[in-house]
């Protein structure tokens, strides 16, 4: 029955495609008579369309003359030079139909699927110049700072011609320009920015006149999947220092070191051996033409592999541990062995072998436990310290001792009642801080997770891989880092605002967005932002033939199959 309905009237996107392009005819018809009007007589028309705005007219009813208007500014702007980026270049550009469809979608709120090549930047100035004749704050979200300053370097000559003010927001605009900034008519910067901006807007300016945005009306995210899906959880913090800092991650930086040296130390030995013995076995080769092996060297790779299964467990960034792991026979033993061992009734041996570790670290989790080995080392190894460190209080068994000692009066109940609060509160920090440093010695990785520059712990966000200068690792991870690399310890901060990317998103009165691969995570956008998708055919038909990804578990797996396909095509003659 839906064939016969989708025959009759076709698909949702097919009769929204067709809805649209009766408006790209319409804007190419009024386009062409623009073409007789003088340079100054298109400029006068930015003023017009804001007067009809604000008489009463809809951004939806000046789309089509907008529109040709800026289509008939980029042909205007043909041969000149546009400085971007540190140098000139020619604009050549004109919209195409494809992205006069585009820009329509993303003013009518939905998100342009466009391939890459096919224009996004041009596409995006058309729905940002109609949306600031509103007078409107208007946004345009890119990944990174140096596409903001491009992006509003290339569009700003369009938008400087008709005489709106555009500006890009970066991590180095300083705090007292950052209003001056907003008040122009688009605004291009990174959600960070305009998130961190509006955090301090809303938790630490003290008037309307300390406050930079003018409110969120109309913003294009620039791939879009990448902000509003993958880093959409991202939370925004502003914290600053608190008064009362209890940390003792000074205190800790050797005794951590320590015992972390002295576990690596073991895994290193474990690790070694496991290699070793697989090696001597001929198990390390990959491929199925391995001997069989006797039930004696079944037994040497079973300890092996139980070898390397503890390095698994006390120091997964293992460099010989990784490297075994790249082969996927091994891999599978070793994962084998983790079902085995998490079984029920082979519990007891589990907890057995683990026993041979100092710490034991979940990696999924980012959870970190010392074994009865490593707190008793950790005990004879300092001074001061008792395994009573590491038991947590049962406040109400307390409570209930302190009440049945007799001859007490209530204030002294009370004090003792107080003293063990702040027992169980040191020892709960202790433990804490404990934990965070096993993390940033374990799990964190220097020139990986962050960098160390002039003194300083700098974050390396996971999505760009580039330096995030003033961001920090909350709950105590950044201090802990801080003193595993010996620089200066920052205070404890408090959080004084924050915010996600997807509820910061949400206070737009309307969003838009444009990427290459968006169709994927359409349900994702609909069910969080309400917004459609829509697929923007291409100027010239694609005759690239695109294969479905294929994810490979590690880095050698995906080279070999890298290798395979060369080989194909040096035997096919292929360049």
């Amino acid at each position: 029955m839906f064939g016969i309905f989708k025959k009759l009237f076709g698909t949702a996107q097919g009769r929204l495609v067709k809805k649209y392009y009766r408006l790209v005819k319409q804007i190419n018809v009024l386009e062409k008579g623009l073409q007789a009007l003088s340079d100054d007589e298109i400029k006068a028309k930015t003023k017009e369309f804001q007067e009809r705005f604000q008489n009463g007219e809809t951004l939806d009813d000046l789309l089509p003359e907008a529109y040709a208007v800026v289509k008939n500014t980029c042909r205007r702007l043909l041969g000149t030079d546009i400085h971007i980026s540190g140098y000139d270049q020619k604009w050549d550009m004109v919209p195409y139909d494809v992205q006069l469809l585009g820009a329509i979608a993303m003013h009518d709120g939905s998100l342009a699927e466009m391939q890459t090549g096919e224009g996004k930047t041009l596409t995006a100035t058309l729905p940002l110049y109609l949306n600031a004749l509103s007078g409107k704050p208007v946004h345009l979200v890119t990944v990174n700072d140096y596409l903001a300053q491009r992006d509003c370097e290339w569009d700003g000559a369009i938008f400087n011609w008709l005489g709106l003010r555009s500006a890009a927001l970066t991590n180095q605009t300083p705090p007292n320009l950052r209003k001056e900034l907003y008040d122009s008519d688009i605004v291009f910067g990174t959600a960070s920015e305009f998130g961190f901006d509006y955090l301090r807007d809303n938790s630490m300016a003290q008037s309307a006149d300390e406050q930079c945005q003018r409110g969120h009306f109309f913003a294009i995210v620039d791939e879009v999947d990448s902000i509003l899906i993958d880093e959409a959880r991202t939370p925004l913090i502003i914290s600053g220092p608190t008064n009362d800092s209890k940390q003792m991650y000074d205190v800790l930086r050797e005794p951590v070191a320590t015992v972390v040296r002295v576990q690596r130390d073991l895994c290193n030995k474990f690790a070694t051996e496991g290699r070793k013995a697989l090696d001597t076995l001929g198990l390390l080769d990959e491929g199925e033409d391995r001997k069989k092996l006797t039930k004696e060297q079944v037994k040497e790779a079973d300890a092996a592999f139980r070898n390397l299964w503890l390095v698994n467990k006390g120091n997964p960034q293992n460099k010989v541990l990784r490297r075994i792991r790249e082969n996927p026979d091994l891999r599978a033993e070793l994962d084998k062995l983790d079902v085995y061992f998490y079984a029920e009734p082979n519990k007891e041996e589990k907890m057995k072998t683990l026993a041979e570790l100092y710490l034991i670290v979940d990696e999924k989790a980012s959870e970190y436990e010392l074994t009865d080995k490593g707190i008793h080392y950790w005990v004879e190894s300092q001074a001061g310290v008792s395994e009573t460190d590491f038991t947590m209080l049962d406040l109400g068994h307390e409570y209930g001792k302190i009440d049945e000692i007799p001859d007490l009066d209530e204030q002294a109940v009370m004090q003792k009642k107080v003293e063990i609060r702040e027992e169980d509160a040191g020892r709960k920090e202790r433990a804490h801080n404990l934990r965070q440093m096993l993390r940033a010695h374990l799990l964190m990785e220097k020139d990986i997770d962050y960098i160390v520059e002039d003194d300083k712990i700098i974050i390396i966000d996971e999505n760009t891989g580039r330096p995030q200068p003033g961001r920090r690792f909350s709950d105590g991870l950044h201090q802990a880092i801080e003193a595993k690399e010996g620089v200066k310890i920052q205070g404890e901060t408090q959080t004084y605002a924050t915010i996600t990317l997807q509820n910061y998103f949400r206070l737009y009165d309307k969003l838009s967005g444009m990427t290459g691969t968006a169709m994927t995570e359409a349900n994702e956008f609909k069910e969080i932002y309400k917004l459609e998708v829509l697929a923007i055919p291409t100027h010239r038909k694609c005759v690239r033939a695109d294969a479905d990804d294929e994810i490979y578990m590690t880095e050698r797996e995906k080279y070999n199959a890298l290798i395979n396909d060369i080989r194909k095509v040096h035997e096919q003659g292929r360049p």
